[in-house]
């Protein structure tokens, strides 16, 4: 859950902190105090679009800050998302967040005292928060929003089946895409594929290895430069010989050396320090043999062989004409072939593989419809029980006669949709099935089944909005709900009842409800008030908690305007105690 929320510099808000409990947070306040301002905060926090218009000229900058406690099924997996990403915990198992946007646009993020990308809060918020305001109402009324949302009631099962369905079309749109490429362009691409094939014969020919113009240049420096090599090769053996036959008189190098080290070694018991150079004399006579030795060999494999070098000339033409061709360097060719022989195979238009390819694209084609039909069946299912719960919802909103229904129906058949063959029948299929999803209010026996856009007054709206998200959050899903004024244009017991939902959907989950009605503030477990100060040159807001005496005074306020009437007062306490009767029943 969300246990501190800082905003500084955001809209009419100055500097404020607020202190959040695990139930009902309620926020309230007059209008333009700032109440909007604290759910733009935390659209903020967790990766929303920065506005720079609402950063505060003064101190040009708007910083919003939250620490995050994660408990649950969900906890697990956001801690170690945020930990791999660099992100450091708590000690006691929190985390905070941080997001800055400045009056020229740019932002940045924090998350564990770590710089990260705004995506990363995005990434968090959809995991830990759902928002629910009047522009999401308005989102919910979109076809693919609705289908979505039963997509989601439907459960992890369904969801699994959704994402198999999607694999499958994915692969075969991919194939049929493919299929049409290579028999649309057959011609351009036999063309191209001749000119291919044309330089894999002549690379294939020359055969070039990785590395040879390395070991072709060295071979031939050596053999363009075989007399001087032996010369010097050939001095070198004689000086450390001593001269072009070693005798008594004509000591070789590994012989003085011998006869230095002796002489120290007989002197090493008067002074032990000539040990230690006799021992390093006869490292230097043995490393000198190993050089003598080394020498005899190299002269005997140096060849001035005019055919060998002949041969080299050769090859190194052929693979010149390669690199003039294809690539700067050998290994350039050789990768050059390499891309060849795979664009080939993506190039052919051979009989068997248009057969091949159509036989795949038949056979994945029968894959999408039975994932189809699959996925109309679960939504069917997933229908019924979605239009009962909201429905029994409903009823306790103080709209007992209205029901809601939701029409799974096929797609239409446009110009360029796809279609697949299922039990003798076309379907017109798209990334998500084969089907459109539309919820449907019935307002009152007897009335037509219309959609929510047009069968629903503003107040029957927000309280069918809330029925749904009353049973979605008894499906799972984030932990924390905000509700931004979702009970705007409702009154009278129908506010009542939304405040109770709310209270019921804070046993299980943080709810922060920003609201006008006091029906629904009475229910808070925490209740938060806006409050304007207009005393200096800039007018500011702050926010403050509410208790006790203060309370019903701020309630007062909501009911009739008056926070100190005594009537208005007596309202508000017999308003507070009916909803802790509620809560505790």
């Amino acid at each position: 859950m969300l246990e501190e929320l800082r905003i500084t510099g955001l809209g009419v808000i100055d500097d404020t902190t607020l202190k959040l409990t695990s139930g009902m947070n309620v926020i309230t306040g007059e209008t333009g105090a700032g109440k909007t301002m604290v759910v733009t905060g935390l659209g903020l926090l967790f990766g929303g679009r920065a506005d720079a218009g609402r950063v505060r000229a003064d101190p040009g900058r708007a910083i919003v800050e939250g620490r995050l406690r994660m408990a649950g099924p969900l906890a697990d997996a956001v801690l170690q998302r945020i930990t791999e990403a660099g992100a450091e915990v708590d000690e006691d198992g929190s985390v905070l967040l941080s997001r800055t946007v400045t009056i020229e646009g740019r932002s940045r993020a924090h998350v564990g005292g770590r710089s990260m990308p705004v995506a990363m809060l995005s990434e968090v918020g959809d995991q830990v928060l759902a928002v629910h305001g009047q522009s999401d109402q308005l989102r919910l009324l979109r076809p693919s929003e609705q289908r979505a949302s039963l997509d989601r009631f439907a459960g992890p099962e369904h969801e699994k089946l959704l994402d198999t369905y999607r694999e499958a079309f994915t692969r075969w749109r991919a194939v049929v895409e493919d299929l049409a490429d290579r028999r649309r362009n057959a011609r351009a691409r036999s063309q191209e594929a001749d000119l291919l094939k044309l330089g894999l014969d002549e690379i294939t020919r020359v055969d070039p290895q990785p590395g040879e113009e390395e070991e072709l240049r060295a071979e031939v420096q050596r053999l363009e430069h075989a007399e001087g090599l032996r010369v010097a090769a050939a001095t070198a053996a004689q000086a450390l010989a001593g001269g072009a036959e070693v005798t008594d008189d004509l000591p070789d190098a590994t012989q003085l050396l011998g006869t230095a080290r002796r002489t120290l070694e007989a002197q090493a018991s008067v002074d032990p320090s000539l040990a230690d150079l006799a021992a390093r004399l006869e490292e230097a006579a043995t490393l000198i043999g190993d050089v003598s030795a080394e020498l005899s060999a190299y002269l005997m494999s140096l060849d001035a062989d005019p055919a060998r070098l002949e041969q080299i000339y050769e090859r190194r033409a052929e693979l010149r004409g390669l690199t003039r061709k294809y690539a700067d360097d050998v290994d350039g060719v050789i990768a050059w072939a390499e891309e060849a022989r795979t664009k080939l195979a993506v190039l052919d238009t051979s009989d068997e593989l248009l057969e091949e390819l159509d036989r795949e694209r038949q056979r994945l084609a029968a894959q999408v419809g039975e994932f189809a039909a699959r996925l109309t069946a679960a939504r069917a299912e997933a229908a019924v029980r979605f239009s009962e719960a909201v429905s029994v919802e409903l009823a306790g909103l103080a709209m007992p006669h209205a029901r809601v229904e939701v029409a799974v129906i096929p797609r239409s058949v446009g110009k360029d949709e796809p279609t697949v063959a299922h039990d003798g029948a076309e379907l017109p299929v798209g990334p998500d099935g084969a089907d459109e999803v539309e919820l449907r209010l019935v307002a009152h026996p007897g009335a037509p089944s219309l959609p929510l856009q047009k069968g629903a007054s503003g107040g029957e709206l927000s309280r069918v909005m809330l029925a749904i998200e009353v049973v979605f959050a008894g499906a799972g899903g984030p932990e924390t709900l905000v509700f931004d004024e979702v009970d705007s244009g409702v009154g009278g017991t129908a506010a009542v009842e939304i405040g109770k939902r709310l209270a019921r959907l804070a046993r299980t989950h943080q709810v922060l409800v920003v609201t006008h009605l006091p029906q629904v503030a009475a229910f808070a477990d925490r209740h938060l008030v806006v409050a304007k100060d207009t005393g200096g040159a800039i007018t500011t807001s702050g926010v403050r908690i509410v208790e006790e005496t203060e309370r019903a005074r701020e309630l007062s306020r909501m009911l009739a305007g008056l926070p100190d009437s005594d009537l208005g007062i007596a309202h508000a306490e017999e308003l507070l105690a009916v909803a802790g009767r509620e809560k505790r029943g």
